[in-house]
């Protein structure tokens, strides 16, 4: 249970950076005069159809991760004793140099990659989002939800990274789940907070979210290169 609790409060602090990038999507579902209760319904329909996106891709990532680490097997004829627990090693420092690059970029180095991870198709994704949004009733919001799971972001691609080390889409899918759940206060609220929270306060919620990846991309690094056992909790994460 413990790590999925870092995964929430990871989540939750990168729900500042979610603020500057979707907040404009998440405040235009307020915007139809049909009152509050409504309201609620849309940012539920649309943070719901964000989170079941995102499980979606953990359970890929995770998956991905399995088939990378159950065919080791083609390594057998190296002198490895264990070739699957060898490619174990492997992804978590490829995921775990991916989730420290990531970081990196919250705290402003690497713009390039920034740029590349944040910028790619991103344009394009949102024009196609707000045509979404114009389309009347319900079941607009839940898609407007699952396509905004899919934009470009770099805190999912570091959570994804995450999901990828686990190897196994059950625990990928639960990565992300925890991860989503804590973006949801947020965005939920984001129609009342949107004008409270001020540049400063959202820089700090993107510092303290580079700082959660940055240790969770430790954390994941570490595994793939200590030796078994030196981490508390090996497979904690």
């Amino acid at each position: 249970m413990t790590p999925y609790l870092v995964l929430f409060a990871a989540g939750f602090a990168g729900s500042f950076h979610c603020i500057g990038m979707c907040g404009g999507f998440a405040c235009a579902l307020g915007r139809d005069g049909r009152g509050q209760g409504g309201t609620v319904l849309r940012h539920l329909l649309y943070n719901t159809g964000r989170l079941t996106t995102y499980c979606f891709l953990g359970a890929l990532a995770g998956a991905f991760g399995q088939m990378i680490c159950t065919s080791a097997d083609f390594s057998a004829t190296l002198p490895l004793a264990e070739p699957i627990d060898f490619a174990q090693r492997a992804l978590a420092i490829v995921a775990g140099l991916l989730m420290i690059m990531i970081a990196l970029q919250f705290f402003g180095l690497l713009g390039t990659l920034h740029r590349l991870t944040a910028g790619l198709g991103g344009s394009l994704f949102a024009a196609t989002l707000r045509k979404v949004l114009n389309v009347p009733g319900h079941a607009t919001h839940l898609a407007f939800g699952v396509f905004n799971g899919f934009l470009p972001c770099p805190l999912v691609y570091a959570f994804l990274a995450q999901a990828a080390s686990t190897a196994g889409a059950v625990s990928g899918f639960l990565t992300m789940a925890a991860f989503g759940l804590g973006t949801f206060p947020a965005m939920l609220m984001m129609g009342g907070i949107g004008g409270v929270l001020g540049p400063v306060w959202r820089r700090r919620g993107v510092w303290l979210a580079g700082s959660f990846i940055l240790l969770l991309g430790l954390t994941t690094l570490g595994r793939g290169v200590l030796p078994a056992g030196m981490l508390h909790g090996d497979h904690l994460l």
